[in-house]
């Protein structure tokens, strides 16, 4: 099976790409739905989570509050690299088991960290979905609601446009219509329905 880890800076449009290759009939399995499912009340991830950061990260009914936590995560590199510590183990043998027993011509794997958290060696091809960062700022302060200190904040907490670039066999500029990025999914689609056949 061919794996594809289709990553990008937030808020650059992965989500909106990975439904494309799904239209297609890719499989795609998606590390931030993971990251959510392995800190559900009652999973060892979001005990170890607790005992590391306190209750403070939590919001009614015991979950995590994920806005809290992010916010932590881009102002301090220190709580960063202990949610990166715990959760990461658990997202990734999830997304094996996940893989293991998924069908498909091939699979998009989205990964946000994968270029942060070096995580190359775990797909076949890197997929870099790229716009322009102050595009990214714009739809951060859109989206979310964020401050425009907030937002660049965020970008600052990750690999830089130029590392992901430069960790991509394959690049989607998200900053076009509709048409178009449907078109170069549609194009990469072929692409790898043939590598995936060559295995």
């Amino acid at each position: 099976m061919l794996h594809i880890g289709l990553t990008g800076g937030i808020a650059s449009g992965k989500s909106m790409v990975a439904a494309l290759f799904a239209a297609r009939g890719a499989t795609v399995i998606d590390t931030d739905q993971i990251a959510r499912q392995v800190v559900e009340p009652g999973r060892p991830a979001l005990a170890a989570l607790v005992s590391a950061l306190g209750r403070g990260i939590l919001g009614p009914g015991g979950s995590v509050d994920r806005k809290l936590l992010r916010q932590r995560i881009f102002s301090d590199p220190a709580t960063r690299r202990i949610v990166e510590d715990i959760l990461h183990p658990a997202i990734l043998a999830e997304l094996a088991r996940q893989a293991a027993a998924a069908p498909g011509p091939y699979q998009i794997h989205v990964i946000p960290l994968l270029v942060e958290g070096d995580l190359r060696s775990q797909v076949d091809r890197v997929l870099v979905v790229d716009c322009p960062e102050e595009l990214q700022i714009e739809r951060l302060m859109r989206r979310d609601g964020e401050t425009r200190e907030g937002a660049v904040r965020a970008l600052e907490a990750q690999a830089t446009r130029a590392g992901r670039l430069a960790a991509a066999d394959d690049v989607i500029a998200n900053d076009r219509s509709p048409e178009e990025l449907a078109a170069a999914v549609a194009v990469l689609d072929g692409r790898y329905r043939q590598l995936g056949a060559r295995l």
